[in-house]
């Protein structure tokens, strides 16, 4: 066996074996205590910084997370308004809510996943990314429709740092990262220097199975509260239905559903945070279950998505 793999059951056997075939740098699997699964494609790869895409939104929600409890964000449920000018000076979002954002349900003119081909270059082209955000006009009520959106992820970060004094970045070393152990990593500011909500955080690959631990122990982390347990459930619920092909969506954070036309939450439930690329954390509080992929994958991204319903429906 290479010494790079490691598994310990028939089926795993069988996932590891597709896993190694394909440009998967890490993947992870842990189970009630028990390391079912360690793939590193090479020497490095466990350790070596990766780009996680968008699990940097699912990261800035524990982030909020860890700020609410602490009193230093606002409730979900407060108008941004109070933040910006440019929201202020502006009637249609009077009554925007952090929430909105969380869910990615503002109502504004947004095509990532449309004419922008899943790239929100309008936006990180502009000199002022929060200033573009919101001067996106409504095209929908807020509250009403997830459409994916990157510019929701880059105002929360905004709103993060302004509640804080803290960049999400300052913040995430001394609350989130110093206490998982997580000594390596970089998270990249737009212009005005709030750190990017969206996504361009780099990680190293195992700390990915830190992250999905963290969530599967309701925020606790070696015994002691890190993430409020409340948060971890609100964030985690579905709230909205997302795409079909990927799931239901909560507070920057995603839910399997059944492959069927209904869409209703898997059973067990299963949490993901998922990047570009094929960057996935999948927590299943039922089966005590966390699996990681760190991959290179491009137009494949949802392969380890697949490969992974292929075995939890196998087990």
């Amino acid at each position: 066996m290479n010494d790079a793999l490691t598994y310990h059951c028939p089926r795993t056997e069988q996932l590891a074996l597709r896993i190694a075939g394909e440009r998967i740098d890490y993947c992870e699997i842990r189970e009630r205590g028990e390391t079912l699964l360690v793939h590193s494609r090479d020497g490095r790869s466990a350790d070596d910084l990766h780009k996680v895409n968008s699990i940097t939104k699912s990261v800035l929600s524990l982030l909020i997370g860890i700020a609410a409890g602490r009193g230093e964000f606002p409730s979900p449920d407060v108008p941004i308004a109070g933040y910006f000018a440019e929201a202020r000076d502006n009637p249609d979002l009077a009554s925007l809510t952090a929430g909105h954002l969380l869910t990615m349900t503002p109502g504004w003119d947004w095509q990532e996943m449309g004419d922008w081909h899943g790239l929100p270059y309008p936006m990180t082209d502009s000199p002022d990314w929060v200033r573009f955000v919101l001067s996106r006009p409504l095209v929908r009520p807020s509250g009403t429709r997830m459409v994916y959106d990157s510019g929701s992820s880059q105002v929360l970060s905004a709103i993060l740092q302004r509640s804080t004094g803290m960049t999400a970045a300052a913040y995430a070393e001394r609350h989130l990262f110093r206490p998982l152990g997580m000594e390596q990593y970089h998270w990249p500011s737009d212009p005005q220097g709030v750190s990017v909500g969206g996504f361009g955080l780099q990680l190293r690959p195992r700390d990915l199975t830190k992250l999905g631990l963290l969530v599967l122990q309701r925020g606790e982390w070696r015994g002691a509260p890190l993430v409020p347990r409340e948060w971890i459930a609100e964030s985690t619920k579905p709230r909205f239905r997302g795409y079909d092909n990927i799931g239901a969506y909560g507070y920057h954070w995603w839910t399997l559903t059944e492959d069927n036309a209904e869409r209703a939450p898997l059973s067990p439930s299963v949490a993901f945070a998922v990047g570009f690329g094929g960057q996935y954390i999948f927590v299943s509080p039922e089966r005590e279950l966390v699996a990681v992929f760190a991959s290179a994958l491009g137009k494949k991204k949802f392969l380890p998505l697949k490969l992974f319903r292929e075995w939890l429906a196998e087990n």
